[in-house]
């Protein structure tokens, strides 16, 4: 006789699974979002205090100027450097001609040469007393005043300088776009009777729109925090007003407003295209990826394609490397064998040490957010990546605002005690340096060994903890040796950044002392060139090494 069996549904129903507590470590996410957003929130802070005399005066005189040269030098470096990478990423993403594979490689140079180099070479080049004008007088027989050029220190040369070094942003994102694009739907276009400049204009760059206005946003940025070339060129844009009421009339106050200014139009600068695309989408319609048939060019067509291609390489990267190194070779630094080294070293300590806390915080991050994913720790990797959004300037403002209130109440509090005075421990110091640069670029490093973790597959893991490894066994014995080129590339670009940064440098670095950066500042300033050359040929090629690296990624994705 059947029974009836009657189960209850708690006996049968799986366990729930307990959640794995997070360890401590995986906190630190949080604390190093917190740190990193620190500067911000005391600029902030300090500029909510009523305006001063100094910041009154900056309004009335020279805020005006500010806002239209800063506006007007975005843009001028938006349709530049926008033009150039777009435009050749596409001719050799579309195009074969002779010196293609080399050009691709090439593009890329001009991001080894920061942009106050090549500010520095072209006013030399080009100044009343320059060798081209010095050249042209002697060929043609004319006097100083009997003729006219373009003056290279104007508000359209500081554009131009910026616009050679900063369009391999928009280069890179618009050929992987353009790689990565429909060949239907360009062949499509093709077969309707669109040649390849209309089927670029109306096809594949406003499927590529994205890509170029990442590129762009990337460029503005860099452009809005630029000090030497616009300081150089002598135009008024927010940098210089921050540097001048720093130290020009020593008001913390007016330089965090104008940080505050120049903050509202870097944010609004990436919420423009964000409203501007709308609900649109860039994706295409089809899965069917064949592989793209470079259309071969003859005759005019090939010319104009290497002409097109190399002159961004030539102005950006070939006449200013040209330049300093027969400057380097003819006179350079006379204090090479005294204080050029001491210089050197300065760099190198400097940029080493943030290279190495920025990959060990990147990872600690990276890898938290990895293995104990949560809302919270995905939205401290974003706080935390907001630093390379913000201008050197304003976090070394944002540095040491706090540290220096932090200074004073130690002293205030070790006099009232004990009577001894501490001084400062922390504003002026290496360590406020090494924390301004990882406010900066500590997004660089975590962009870096993110993308290097997605590669991974999540099986290597699991197959680890399966043959009895824990999560940090199977981290340290599994996961870190895979990511191993995510991390030194990553420690690579920082170290490179840090080596070319020069407005938190100049204002956060300890007093009498100097790097690469800043001496060449320095000689520059004073029209010495030549013995600036020097140093700036050593930061030319040590910025050859992020190229290196993305030269490689770009062979190895063919």
């Amino acid at each position: 006789m059947a029974r009836n069996i009657t189960l209850d549904a708690a006996t049968v129903a799986p366990p729930a699974p307990q959640r794995r507590r997070a360890p401590a470590w995986a906190w630190g996410s949080l604390l190093i979002a917190a740190a990193i957003t620190a500067p911000l929130v005391a600029v902030i802070l300090t500029a909510a205090t009523v305006p001063g005399a100094s910041f009154v005066h900056i309004a009335t005189n020279t805020l005006p100027e500010m806002l239209r040269n800063s506006a007007l030098l975005a843009l001028l470096v938006a349709l530049m450097a926008g033009s150039a990478g777009a435009i050749s990423a596409w001719i050799v993403s579309t195009c074969e001609f002779r010196g293609r594979r080399m050009l691709e490689v090439a593009l890329l140079l001009p991001m080894a040469m920061p942009a106050y180099l090549c500010g520095y070479v072209y006013t030399w080049l080009f100044d009343v007393a320059g060798p081209a004008q010095e050249a042209f007088r002697s060929l043609t027989g004319l006097r100083y005043g009997q003729y006219w050029l373009p003056e290279i220190r104007s508000l359209p040369g500081a554009a131009l300088m910026l616009a050679m070094v900063l369009y391999p942003y928009v280069y890179l994102l618009c050929r992987a776009a353009f790689l990565q694009q429909s060949v239907c739907l360009l062949e499509a276009s093709r077969t309707l009777g669109h040649g390849l400049p209309r089927t670029f204009l109306h096809v594949a760059l406003p499927l590529a729109r994205p890509a170029l206005a990442a590129g762009v946003a990337l460029a503005l940025m860099e452009t809005l925090a630029d000090f030497g070339t616009v300081q150089h060129f002598g135009v008024r844009t927010f940098t210089t007003g921050i540097y001048e009421a720093w130290f020009g009339m020593d008001d913390r106050g007016a330089a965090a407003q104008l940080s505050v200014a120049l903050l509202g139009c870097v944010f609004l600068l990436l919420g423009l295209e964000r409203l501007s695309r709308g609900g649109r989408r860039f994706h295409p319609t089809t899965t069917r990826h064949p592989p793209l048939r470079p259309v071969p060019l003859h005759g005019w067509k090939e010319a104009a394609a290497i002409v097109a291609c190399g002159m961004p390489v030539l102005l950006g990267f070939g006449v200013p490397a040209g330049a300093l190194a027969w400057l380097a070779a003819t006179t350079g630094d006379p204090l090479a064998a005294e204080r050029f080294l001491p210089f050197a070293v300065n760099s190198l300590l400097l940029s080493g040490v943030t290279a190495a806390i920025a990959v060990l915080l990147a990872a600690t991050m990276a890898w938290a957010a990895r293995m104990h994913p949560s809302p919270l720790r995905r939205a401290a990797n974003r706080v935390a990546a907001l630093g390379y959004a913000l201008p050197g300037s304003v976090i070394a403002v944002g540095t040491l605002v706090p540290f220096g209130l932090f200074d004073n109440a130690l002293d205030a509090w070790m006099r009232a005690r004990f009577g001894i005075s501490t001084g400062l421990l922390l504003s002026g110091t290496m360590a406020a340096l090494v924390f301004a640069y990882l406010v900066r670029f500590l997004a660089v490093a975590l962009s870096a060994v993110e993308s290097g973790l997605a590669r991974l597959k999540p099986s290597f893991f699991a197959a680890a903890r399966v043959l009895g490894r824990t999560p940090g066994q199977a981290v340290r014995e599994v996961e870190l040796p895979l990511a191993r080129g995510a991390l030194i590339t990553a420690a690579v670009l920082v170290f490179v950044d840090t080596m070319k940064e020069l407005p938190a440098t100049l204002i956060v670095r300890p007093f009498d002392f100097d790097t690469l950066a800043v001496r060449i500042y320095n000689l520059a300033s004073d029209e010495r060139l030549a013995e600036a050359s020097t140093a700036s040929l050593l930061i030319v090629l040590v910025g050859l090494l992020p190229v290196i690296a993305l030269t490689r990624a770009m062979r190895a994705a063919e």
